[in-house]
This record gives structure tokens, sequence and C-alpha cells, in this order.
């Protein structure tokens, strides 16, 4: 894999690769419907299944999911992962990221999202992250143009969700000329 299971520590959070005994810790976050609107699962109510997916990607080399402790109280609030790793091309999507309701709006995201690109940015010196969402989700298309990313278009009838719509995908990024400014303005709103 080229992207190693590294714990990835700010101020607020903990990103923490994905392991089996981090299935009871974050299943309680993931059981608010709400967080699915726009997933391609139906998470809240196949929980198992998405974790046992989530650690096979892993093991396989696809993808390195991670959960999300607060730092303050170390309890569990959710999980994001890098995915569609390209080493040869130095690109890598951050997606699958969801949180507990009671940590939206708060400095979580954005602290996730600065370990992350800091990570494939300044250790690993790759050239592009991408983003990609539904675009019926106008509260993440929102969260992910607060974080700098440029929108770059959009995929029509690009996936098929959990309930049957076929969704049209908006995709992002954040190049490496674009990071010094990305991390400067995060840094910022996070009062680093």
């Amino acid at each position: 894999m080229p992207i190693d299971a590294v714990t990835l520590t700010g101020r607020h959070v903990a990103l923490e690769p994905l392991v089996e005994a981090h299935r009871e810790l974050l299943r309680p976050a993931a059981q608010d419907p709400r967080l699915w609107t726009f997933t391609a699962s139906a998470l809240g109510a196949a929980f198992d299944p998405w974790f046992d997916g989530a650690l096979r990607q892993a093991e396989a080399g696809h993808e390195r999911p991670f959960i999300v402790r607060l730092t303050r109280d170390g309890s569990v609030v959710g999980s994001t992962r890098y995915m569609s790793i390209d080493a040869q091309h130095k690109r890598v999507e951050i997606g699958t990221t969801w949180y507990a309701r009671a940590v939206w709006a708060s400095n979580v995201n954005p602290e996730c999202k600065l370990l992350l690109m800091r990570h494939v940015f300044e250790v690993l010196k790759w050239h592009r992250v991408e983003y990609k969402t539904d675009a019926r989700n106008q509260r993440s298309r929102d969260a992910i143009a607060r974080l700098g990313a440029v929108q770059e278009g959009i995929f029509r009838r690009h996936m098929i969700m959990a309930d049957g719509h076929v969704r049209d995908s908006v995709y992002f990024s954040v190049v490496d000329s674009d990071w010094p400014a990305v991390k400067a303005a995060l840094e910022k709103r996070l009062k680093y």
C-alpha cells in the first residue's frame, strides 16, 4: 500500500487507521439516519457490512480508512478515508467521510481534512487530492468548498444510491500548487 497505516493527530482530532477493535466504538456514531441520505450504502441499517468492507479494502491495499477520535475525551465520532489511491500519478481521493451529528459545523471536519492533506502533500509529496459528493448534497458541497477545494465539474448519472436514485457527482480538487494557501486558510480557521 502506498499510504502507510499511520495515526494523524491534531489539536481536536486523531485519525487512527481502522482496525477490528474499533467496530463497537464506531457503531454508535453511525446510527443517525440523517447521515446516510446521500450515500451509496444504507450504512445505519448495515453497519457491519460497511465496517467489514472497509477492513477488506484496507487489507487489499485499495483504501486507507480511519476512525475520527476527539482528543478532548477520546470519543469516536466518525470515519474518513483515503481512496482511489494512485501512487503512479501521485493522487488520492479523500472520501466516505461521515461524522456524528453532534460534531457537524465544528472543527472536526476542517482539521481532519487538514491532517489528511498535509500528509499527502508534505509527507508523501503527492500532487493531487480529490473530493466528490452528491450534487444534491449542498451541505457537503459547501463544506468541501470551504476547505479551499476547487470545483472541477459534475459527472452526470455517476452512481446508483442505496435508494435507487442515480446521482450526479460533483468533483473538487486541491493540487500541490494550491496547498500553501489552502493550508494557511485552514490553520487560520482552526486558530493554529
